[in-house]
């Protein structure tokens, strides 16, 4: 019996990515699988795709320009299989071209990014807490960021907001915790998806790399094995925990890359 066979799960904004890594894994394990999604079109063939490889799925609208999608995806998901067990919040972004310092960023982005970010996780998990309770509990996960760890020259509400969900999924496992509802927070470092690569020189790549004890870019499998992980079982006795995946970036003495550079063999 697989792991996650007879769960639901719903993952947010994974048509591709870290999200859509999820799903698969997610699925992979048995569960059925709802991929939040702005795109329901491309959200559903998927979804296919899934069912294809004997897995089952579907789609809820998802959309971050739409507040009301937040809870709503929940509400689509409970309508039509009655439970959830499993919610994966995934969306989270920001805007380099102003997302700046605190005195250059424009502050009506500050607070535009860091209120969508951080509604993202609070309105779901508000609405799949009863859900899941009701249910004799779950598991949520959300997406962090170890930009939500260590202060950066740039990218102020992006850090911000993560920092609040680290938080956030804190106050979620100890408020609910007696009602079975678990929450755990998953923290991608550098992860090579399109969006990312496509925003990243190879200079500034290579450089980011001398600071990555384990040398390579995070792959979106990376960051989903360890959601399915959360959501299983085996961490039953796992909750409001702040979990990198990042391949031990941040944990060396802040000298490392400059070792690295060097020519210092790790």
């Amino acid at each position: 019996m697989k792991e996650l066979e007879n769960k639901v799960a719903l993952v947010s904004s994974s048509t591709r990515g870290i999200g859509l890594a999820c799903a698969k894994a997610l699925a992979a394990q048995g569960a059925a699988v709802y991929l939040g999604v702005r795109r329901l079109e491309a959200g559903q063939q998927i979804a296919d795709e899934l069912i294809a490889a004997g897995g089952r799925a579907g789609v809820v609208f998802f959309d971050a320009s739409r507040e009301e999608s937040f809870s709503g995806m929940v509400d689509e998901v409970a309508a039509k299989e009655g439970r959830l067990d499993i919610l994966v919040n995934n969306f989270g972004s920001t805007d380099v071209k102003t997302d700046l310092d605190v005195v250059n960023g424009p502050s009506e982005d500050f607070f535009r990014i860091v209120n969508t970010n951080l509604k993202s996780v609070y309105l779901p998990s508000k609405a799949a807490v009863p859900l899941m309770a009701k249910n004799g509990g779950g598991s949520i996960i959300n997406i962090g960021s170890v930009g939500g760890l260590y202060p950066d020259l740039s990218r102020t509400a992006y850090g911000v907001s993560k920092a609040a969900i680290h938080f956030l999924t804190k106050d979620i496992a100890v408020q609910y915790a007696r009602q079975g509802v678990r929450c755990n927070a998953v923290l991608p470092g550098f992860t090579a998806t399109d969006a990312a690569l496509n925003n990243m020189s190879q200079a500034f790549l290579e450089l980011f790399l001398k600071n990555v004890p384990l040398n390579r870019p995070g792959r979106p499998e990376d960051i989903a094995d360890a959601v399915a992980f959360l959501a299983s079982d085996r961490a039953a006795f796992i909750t409001g925990e702040i979990l990198p995946v990042a391949g031990g970036f941040g944990l060396p003495t802040p000298l490392y890359g400059s070792y690295m550079s060097a020519g210092a063999k790790g």
